[in-house]
């Protein structure tokens, strides 16, 4: 039996330990991240767009110089594919969602899957999603089931807002998309279908609902996750009636000024809270910008909006800089350098370490994760990322290498629906000297292909190894390793 000198010990030394976890717990920076939709480098006007876009973009610029600005921040050229890599730190391809969903198939992640809301639940944040998801749309496959607490927003894509509108929709026996909103443990329930009349009102439900997570989240003390993938730009562009003409220079210049609003809520909505110091805020998007060119009947041809990727060349689904570099700015005050701009490549597989290392979660161990800690890079410690370049993929299909200021490219589709050409010998371009990747200098630089594809050589020896997950593999799911 403990005697009461022996209890009080117990507690004198136990109460140190205590202190130091809940202060640790405490020091856990919040995360925010903002993941715009179809969003081209050429922008915000941190890239030089803005104004030349039809709307300045002050809220945004702020943050690019309160924070680091990546000009080389590269991202999967696919929706889902982007989603995919972005919440598992691996190349989509390994988790079986390297294509955007066609058909009425199951698709999205299998539970195996460690997603960045997982990792970060399980070092004791309290997550929360609030918007598109495209990961999965039956049960199992929605966010609450991959690691968010709580989440509104839509399973699949904003172009379906147009079908209840289109002819023949009706009799095609299709199901209609739902706004959708859960919570963990709990089957997600229907909000309301999602049809054009909510089109323009979902990105200010979305902001609301956000600025309510963290409101809560800071009043109960516990560090917070908020992933925020806007509908923005994806087509149709339809801005909010508060936003609708103010520009004066349409959708377009109307829906950037929305966007540049409702990031200044969400970061006002931090400073507020006092926790500015103690948040890291990003801001980036899924993939370049769409180059619709075809109006219909439901639709004016204003909703069908050329994006801008800026200098580079190309769209979304393409295997040009276009589509691989979006917009980023990463802010946490005191903690990474503030008003600094670097065009060292980063991709955001690479967001899932070092948002672990950082926020001091478990990186899977049993698993390939193809991101790389970049958190020396973005505190400032180290010049270099440490990536020299990644596998691109259009698809299921190796496109192009990227090495340093390099492109090696084996096939190539001009536009986002254009024609495929596959090479027999491989197109080389100069990214400093050819943005827009017209010029071929394989000869006389035959050295960088063996430079640039001791990668490729890895990464397909890899997935010999450990072979992808088949899109619409059903749980459970174990991995196949030869």
């Amino acid at each position: 039996m403990k005697t009461l000198k022996t209890i009080a010990l117990t507690i004198f030394v136990s109460a140190p330990l205590f202190f130091v976890s809940a202060a640790n717990a405490s020091n856990k920076p919040n995360i925010v991240l903002v993941f715009l939709d179809n969003f081209g480098w050429g922008e915000p006007g941190f890239n030089g767009g803005g104004i030349i876009r039809g709307a300045p973009t002050p809220k945004l610029d702020q943050l690019a110089n309160e924070g680091l600005r990546l000009t080389n921040f590269n991202v999967e050229v696919q929706c889902t594919p982007s989603r995919s890599a972005i919440m598992t730190g691996r190349y989509a391809v390994r988790s079986g969602n390297a294509t955007v969903p066609v058909g009425k198939g199951i698709y999205g992640l299998v539970q195996w899957e460690v997603t960045m809301a997982e990792m970060l639940a399980d070092a004791g944040y309290t997550t929360g999603m609030f918007g598109k998801w495209h990961l999965g749309r039956t049960k199992g496959r929605f966010p609450t089931d991959q690691g968010f607490d709580e989440w509104y927003g839509i399973p699949n894509s904003t172009d379906e807002s147009t079908y209840s509108s289109l002819p023949g929709f009706k009799e095609s026996g299709v199901a209609e998309t739902y706004v959708m909103e859960g919570k963990k443990g709990k089957t997600p329930k229907k909000v309301r279908p999602y049809r054009l009349d909510y089109r323009p009102l979902i990105d200010r439900d979305l902001t609301d609902k956000a600025i309510d997570f963290m409101k809560r989240s800071a009043k109960a003390k516990k560090p917070f996750f908020v992933y925020l993938p806007y509908t923005a730009t994806h087509f149709p562009t339809m801005p909010h009636p508060d936003f609708k003409g103010k520009s004066g220079k349409g959708p377009w210049a109307d829906m950037l000024m929305q966007i540049d609003s409702y990031t200044g809520e969400l970061l006002k909505t931090i400073d507020d809270l006092g926790v500015a110091k103690n948040t890291i805020f990003i801001f980036t998007a899924d993939n370049g910008p769409e180059a619709l060119d075809y109006g219909s009947t439901s639709m004016t041809v204003e909703t069908a909006v050329h994006g801008s990727a800026g200098p580079w060349r190309g769209s979304l689904f393409t295997g040009f800089e276009g589509a691989l570099r979006v917009p980023f700015v990463v802010r946490w005050p005191g903690k990474i350098p503030a008003g600094v701009s670097s065009d060292e490549i980063v991709h955001e597989m690479d967001l899932f370490p070092t948002l672990a290392k950082i926020a001091g979660g478990k990186v899977p161990q049993d698993r390939i994760i193809d991101g790389k800690d970049m958190a020396d890079f973005f505190l400032g410690k180290n010049k270099s990322s440490g990536r020299e370049g990644f596998i691109v993929y259009m698809g299921n299909d190796i496109f192009a290498v990227k090495w340093r200021n390099w492109k090696l490219h084996f096939k190539e589709q001009d536009t986002w629906n254009g024609k495929l050409t596959e090479y027999t010998m491989p197109r080389l371009y100069n990214l400093m000297n050819d943005p827009q990747e017209k010029d071929n200098v394989l000869f006389p630089h035959t050295w960088v292909p063996k430079a640039a594809l001791e990668q490729l050589v890895k990464h397909k020896i890899s997935l010999a190894k450990n072979p992808p997950i088949k899109m619409g593999a059903k749980d459970p799911y174990k991995p196949n390793k030869k």
